[in-house]
């Protein structure tokens, strides 16, 4: 399309940061480290992670770039991003979590096919952009609609981005149409992140953001927008993303019995820990303890007769649907006995389920401390104000293409002796 176009390799890779792992090069897909994703409430854009699936796109002439609208509409229309930009400006805090977050946890129960995503494959971000229901009053559908006079009920978003998975076809992806056209749902056509233009890993120069929804429906570097009777029969809506039960396998699977994944589900996952943790027995714990009988104590003469460390458990959670979090537990015994993490969003500002001052499509951050004993198995777990709790075991929702792993999220901790 012009102003735009799609390399036919990756001799055009845009910089990244050094500090990401690396799932797969080509195409690129990485993750932060899981410690410094909940170093801040708003993710780094060079942070933020990184789901391509062929090179990524170039814009040659930002001017003579347009997105067009096609389909069960009056007249197809072509829109400039002056166009765009000239719509009120919306700023929408939201958290985008790719289908295959937590993929790796799944495959050590069984073998899955996907990209090997640790617990990082997510990030929240200030986007900003136009909402989509005031751009499609300007191709004549009114806010509010779920049907075109013409039958129009589902808007595809149709990408410059081209994928062996659609034999070199483009990325496309739906969501309905009463959710497009509705204000209140926050649907973005955005060319901002975190308050800078886009960067060309994350849409440049515009890409769909559709809060509270697998971030594959987040269509980036648009090229069309068709308003259509049905879903999108693109490759990742009919084939792909979609949550099958742990009896189905690749030779049993009938794609057609399954509706595309939409909403994600509650999701929780501790980042301030590693999957194998060495803690010493805690001679700060003790001194902090001990102070509190005796101020003379110091660290220097603590003795190394601990019973317990402390450990600091940090992490984020997430529902879809703009639903908050009620609560998130914690258990330092592995599930036996839980207490309640404290919650919070903004620095300085409480977090209360749907309150106004809560952004409702955005990760809730927790923390607790747990003294530990000996070795043991931190877990988390988060309720939403739906009251859907994540599942206890990953078996229970493990399916052959490894997506939503919501299962209660473990860290292992070895406990040592300190000889210091």
């Amino acid at each position: 399309m012009p102003g735009i176009r799609a390399p036919v390799n990756y001799s055009e890779e845009p910089d990244r940061h050094p500090a990401l792992k690396i799932n797969a090069k080509q195409p690129f897909n990485a993750e932060p480290p899981r410690q410094a994703l909940v170093s801040s409430y708003v993710t780094p854009t060079e942070f933020f992670y990184k789901r391509s699936h062929g090179p990524i796109p170039v814009v040659d002439d930002l001017q003579r770039y347009s997105v067009s609208f096609n389909g069960l509409i009056d007249k197809p229309k072509e829109l400039f991003m002056k166009d765009i930009m000239s719509l009120p400006k919306y700023n929408v805090t939201a958290t985008l979590q790719c289908a295959g977050n937590r993929r790796t946890a799944m495959s050590k129960s069984r073998t899955v096919r996907g990209v090997g995503w640790d617990v990082a494959a997510l990030g929240n971000a200030i986007w900003g952009g136009a909402k989509l229901a005031d751009v499609l009053e300007l191709v004549g559908i009114p806010k509010l609609t779920s049907t075109t006079p013409s039958g129009g009920k589902h808007v595809e978003f149709v990408s410059v981005d081209r994928c062996k998975e659609e034999n070199g076809g483009p990325y496309k992806a739906s969501i309905p149409l009463s959710q497009a056209t509705n204000p209140e749902a926050d649907v973005l056509l955005a060319y901002e992140m975190n308050g800078e233009t886009l960067n060309r890993d994350h849409g440049y120069p515009l890409r769909v953001v559709v809060p509270g929804v697998i971030g594959a429906r987040s269509v980036k570097w648009l090229d069309s927008i068709n308003i259509d009777s049905q879903v999108c029969q693109g490759f990742f809506m009919q084939k792909d993303y979609k949550m099958f039960p742990p009896s189905v396998n690749w030779d049993n699977i009938d794609w057609s019995t399954r509706r595309p994944q939409m909403d994600f589900p509650v999701q929780s996952a501790i980042c301030s820990l590693e999957d194998v943790n060495v803690g010493k027995y805690g001679k700060f714990h003790l001194e902090k303890e001990w102070s509190a009988f005796d101020p003379n104590i110091t660290e220097k003469n603590v003795p190394v007769l601990s019973l317990a460390c402390l450990i600091a458990i940090k992490g984020y959670a997430v529902s879809g649907g703009g639903r908050g979090i009620e609560r998130v537990d914690i258990s330092s015994d592995g599930g036996k006995t839980w207490k309640e993490a404290s919650r919070y969003q903004k620095p300085g500002v409480q977090y209360v389920t749907d309150d106004e001052k809560s952004d409702k499509w955005a990760w809730v951050l927790f923390e607790a401390e747990a003294d530990v004993h000996s070795n043991t198995e931190i877990v988390a777990k988060a309720i939403d104000t739906a009251a859907n709790v994540q599942p206890e075991k990953v078996e229970d929702v493990w399916n052959l293409r490894g997506i939503l792993n919501t299962s209660w999220h473990r860290v292992q901790v070895q406990v040592r002796h300190s000889n210091m």
